[in-house]
C-alpha cells in the first residue's frame, strides 16, 4: 500500500479481495448472468459507477462512500442499497479498511495509535473496529517508529540547545499521535545517545 492507504496493483488486483465477487454477479438475475446495463442516469447505476471509481483509487470505509454518494445527490435508500450489495460481495469491508490502514499509515507515515485512531473515527468506522485495528499495532515496531522519526529530525537540529531539542522533539511526536509517556521515553534517550547529555529534569513534568 502506499502512505494513503492505497494499495499498489491494478484496481482487481489491489483493491478488492480475493474472495469478492464481481458486482454483477449479485445483482438481480439469474446466477453468472449479466443483467442488462441500466441508463447512465439511472440513480442506482450512478451509485455503482461512483463506488467502483472511489475504490479503484484507494480502500475507502462505507461511511466514506456513503458520503460521497450523498454528495452526489443521491438518495440515502439507494445509496444504503448499493452499499449494501457492496459489503455482501466482499468489496467494501471496514474491518480489513481499518486493519490495512493502520498499518500503512504506521509504516508510511510514522503516526501512533492515537493518531491512527482519530483518522479511523473520522473515516466513520465503527469503534470496536477502531479498537481490533489498533490492537495488531506491535508495540516494539511502534517504539522503533517513533525513534526513526526522532533519529531523523535530530539531523536537522545541531544549532539547537538541549532543552529545545527536547521540546521540540517530544511536540513532534505528540502531534504525530505517540503517548506522552513513550514520546519523552523515545527522545531522551535518543538525545543523550546523540551526545546532548542528560535531559533538564524539569522538562519531565512541563
Amino acid at each position: 500500500m502506499n502512505g494513503d492507504g492505497t494499495r499498489r496493483g491494478s484496481a482487481a488486483q489491489g483493491r478488492f479481495p480475493d474472495n469478492a465477487r464481481p458486482m454483477d454477479e449479485v445483482s438481480d438475475g439469474a446466477a453468472g448472468a449479466k443483467p442488462p446495463r441500466k441508463p447512465a442516469d439511472d440513480p442506482e447505476q450512478l451509485a455503482r459507477d461512483t463506488v467502483y471509481r472511489l475504490l479503484a483509487v484507494r480502500a475507502r470505509s462505507r461511511s466514506e462512500l456513503r458520503q460521497a454518494l450523498l454528495r452526489k445527490g443521491i438518495d440515502e435508500d439507494i445509496a444504503d442499497g448499493v452499499l449494501q450489495k457492496f459489503v455482501d460481495a466482499g468489496l467494501v469491508d471496514d474491518a480489513s479498511f481499518a486493519e490495512e490502514w493502520v498499518h500503512s499509515r504506521q509504516q508510511h507515515q510514522g503516526l501512533g495509535r492515537k493518531a491512527l485512531g482519530f483518522e479511523l473515527r473520522r473515516k466513520g468506522v465503527d469503534e470496536q473496529l477502531v479498537a481490533a485495528a489498533l490492537s495488531t499495532v506491535d508495540g516494539d515496531a511502534e517504539v522503533e517508529r517513533a525513534r526513526e522519526l526522532v533519529q531523523r529530525k535530530l539531523r536537522t537540529m545541531t544549532t539547537l540547545d538541549q532543552t529545545a531539542k527536547m521540546r521540540r522533539l517530544v511536540g513532534m511526536l505528540a502531534r504525530k499521535g505517540y503517548s506522552e509517556g513513550l514520546a519523552f521515553r523515545v527522545v531522551r534517550e535518543e538525545v543523550e545517545q546523540s551526545g546532548g547529555g542528560a535531559p533538564d529534569p524539569d522538562l519531565e513534568s512541563s
